[in-house]
């Protein structure tokens, strides 16, 4: 394991210790979480640039830049309880731009109300129209993938169905994979995490699971079809993994990269807390260049 960002972690320790001295408690209430992922009141800043449709009967947030030389269908994180399509907008268009991507974002059903297999259900349902249609609708054939925390686990279990429903592999050229859980019965550095204050802990991790496959314990979790950590990894694209040395999700990531069959690279950042692209931090800009880069060049 290669840790990078080194040279950061007097900042970005720093920073984790505000943020766990002023939170007290990772927020319960999901209403407080699907007003602002990370508990404050402001809203997402929504970008002219963007686009709101429907493909394959499911809401899509679009970014169509200049000039296209690819396809990125972008799954966004929350638990798979909140969070939202246009809650990236700069990010998004900034990647659009300087990657040379329309950005597809999925408004996936989500948990409670709609559990498990509604939020994979709709990203297959894009990735699968994506497959058929981005030729004519963006002009080209190559398509990327991928996501943050849940986005991360669906865009995986997206990939599993395309290959196992559809029979489709090499559609889809890579995989940008940013700390995703994808053992849901729990690794071992989610368990052990313990009740830290940071953006996601063991606690959480085990809300938001019970939230997401109601009524099921961990041994069901391990079907491969909820937790692709245990699926047969063959026929998927090359991937970039990318998780941090202070998150609950480290041993996924790292099982994950493990497993992977195809060529993968592994970021593991120094101090990085769950969920650090969300904050002003120098690890943050430096990821999303290299995420920039990784995709563009895939």
């Amino acid at each position: 394991m290669t840790i990078t960002d080194a040279d950061c972690l007097a900042e970005t320790s720093a920073f984790n210790d505000r943020f766990e001295a002023s939170r007290g408690e990772v927020p319960k209430s999901l209403e407080l979480l699907r007003r602002n992922r990370v508990g404050g009141d402001a809203p997402p800043v929504r970008l002219p640039q963007g686009q709101d449709r429907v493909v394959a009967g499911v809401p899509v947030r679009a970014f169509v830049p200049d000039r296209v030389d690819g396809v990125y269908l972008h799954i966004h994180g929350g638990g798979w309880a909140f969070g939202t399509a246009d809650g990236q907008d700069e990010k998004l268009w900034q990647l659009a731009v300087e990657a040379r991507l329309a950005v597809v974002s999925v408004e996936y059903r989500l948990a409670p109300e709609n559990p498990f297999p509604a939020g994979p259900d709709d990203c297959e349902a894009v990735a699968r129209w994506l497959v058929d249609h981005a030729a004519t609708e963006f002009g080209t054939r190559r398509l990327l993938i991928g996501g943050e925390s849940a986005g991360a686990h669906l865009s995986v279990l997206t990939l599993l169905r395309l290959r196992d429903r559809h029979g489709i592999t090499g559609a889809y050229q890579a995989a940008q994979l940013t700390f995703g859980p994808y053992d849901l019965s729990m690794t071992p550095s989610q368990r052990s995490f313990g009740s830290r204050p940071l953006l996601s802990n063991t606690d959480s991790l085990r809300r938001s699971y019970e939230l997401f496959t109601p009524g099921m314990g961990p041994e069901a979790r391990r079907d491969p079809e909820i937790s692709p950590l245990f699926a047969d990894l063959t026929g998927l694209p090359p991937a970039r993994i990318v998780v941090g040395t202070e998150d609950p999700l480290l041993d996924d990531s790292l099982f994950l990269a493990a497993r992977w069959q195809a060529p993968v690279q592994l970021g593991v950042v120094a101090g990085a807390m769950h969920g650090f692209t969300l904050f002003p931090l120098t690890i943050t800009e430096r990821e999303k260049q290299r995420e920039r880069d990784f995709l563009a060049g895939a």
